[in-house]
């Protein structure tokens, strides 16, 4: 069976690979205090609470719009690539 996917995405510059390396336990994704550092999609195995899970960092996006349709549309289409991994 397949590990669950938990994606870790957010505007740019606001904590989501520090994140990332704190839920994997190492320092796989690069942090900085610049934006567009992450370019490319990380992922890794985690364990949290006893639970395993794939993790993956992303790249900073950032709306065109404040309509939260976009969000939305933009997690499913980050949820459709991760599954074909």
């Amino acid at each position: 069976m397949a590990l669950p996917v938990v994606a870790v995405v957010g505007r740019p510059n606001v904590g989501k690979s520090t994140l990332f390396n704190k839920l994997v336990g190492q320092r796989l994704s690069i942090v900085e205090d610049t934006p567009g550092v992450t370019r490319d999609r990380i992922y890794a195995k985690a364990e949290w609470c006893g639970k395993n899970f794939m993790v993956v960092d992303t790249g900073g996006i950032e709306p065109k719009t404040d309509d939260p349709r976009w969000m939305i549309r933009t997690r499913t289409r980050i949820r459709i690539r991760t599954r074909r991994r």
